[in-house]
C-alpha cells in the first residue's frame, strides 16, 4: 500500500467500562506515542484521538507540542514525525467529516473489537480491500472495555477478534493496534 488512504481513530467516548456502562476514558500517553508510531510505519495519513473532555485534550496537545517543537523534536525527530499524524477531536463525527473533506468521499468505517458481530470480517479479506486504495478507510479502536454499541452500529465492518492460544482476550489498545495494522498491511 504505497499510497495509503488509511486513517486511525482512538475513541475515548462512548466506550464501556467493565460493568458495561458508557464512560469516557482518559488519554494515555503511551497509547498516543505507540499508536502514532505504528500508524506512521504502516502508512496512516492521520490518527484521531476522539476525546470530549477539554482537560484530556490538553494533555494530548501538550504531548504533541513537546515532541514537535524545541527539545523534544531535536532529541527524537522520529517521534515528531509520527506525532505529526495526531489530530484531537471532540466527537467521532468530526474525524469522519474531516476525512470526507480531505478524500472527497466518506471513509469506510472499520471497528476493532474483542467481540464478534454480524458484519465481522477477517484480516486477509479486509487487508486486500485496503491495499487496493480505492477508498479511504478509518480504522477505529475503542479504549476501556470497547466501543459502545451505538458506535458499533455505525461501522461498515468489524474486524475479527485477536485470539492467542488462551481464552484471555483483553489487550491494551496500543498492543491491539500494532497487531491489527501488521495483520492488515504487513509485508509477508
Amino acid at each position: 500500500m504505497t499510497d495509503s488512504r488509511l486513517y486511525l481513530a482512538v475513541v475515548h467516548y462512548p466506550v464501556y467500562n467493565k460493568y458495561r456502562e458508557i464512560i469516557t476514558t482518559s488519554i494515555v500517553i503511551h497509547d498516543i506515542h505507540d499508536i502514532a508510531r505504528a500508524g506512521k510505519t504502516y502508512g496512516a495519513r492521520a490518527m484521531y484521538e476522539v476525546e470530549p473532555l477539554p482537560q484530556e485534550q490538553e494533555i494530548a496537545l501538550r504531548i504533541a507540542q513537546f515532541w514537535n517543537e524545541g527539545f523534544g523534536r531535536e532529541y527524537n525527530p522520529n517521534r515528531a514525525e509520527s506525532l505529526s499524524l495526531l489530530h484531537i477531536v471532540t466527537h467521532f463525527e468530526e474525524a469522519v467529516a474531516e476525512i470526507q473533506h480531505l478524500e472527497a468521499e466518506k471513509p469506510i468505517l472499520v471497528a476493532t473489537s474483542a467481540r464478534t458481530f454480524a458484519n465481522s470480517v477477517g484480516y486477509h479479506a479486509m487487508g486486500d480491500k485496503m491495499r487496493t486504495g480505492d477508498h479511504p478507510y478509518l480504522l477505529v479502536f475503542g479504549t476501556g472495555f470497547g466501543l459502545a454499541d451505538e458506535m458499533m452500529m455505525q461501522m461498515d465492518y468489524v474486524l475479527d477478534p485477536i485470539w492467542g492460544p488462551t481464552e484471555f482476550n483483553h489487550l491494551s489498545v496500543r498492543s491491539a493496534a500494532a497487531i491489527i495494522l501488521d495483520r492488515l498491511l504487513g509485508r509477508d
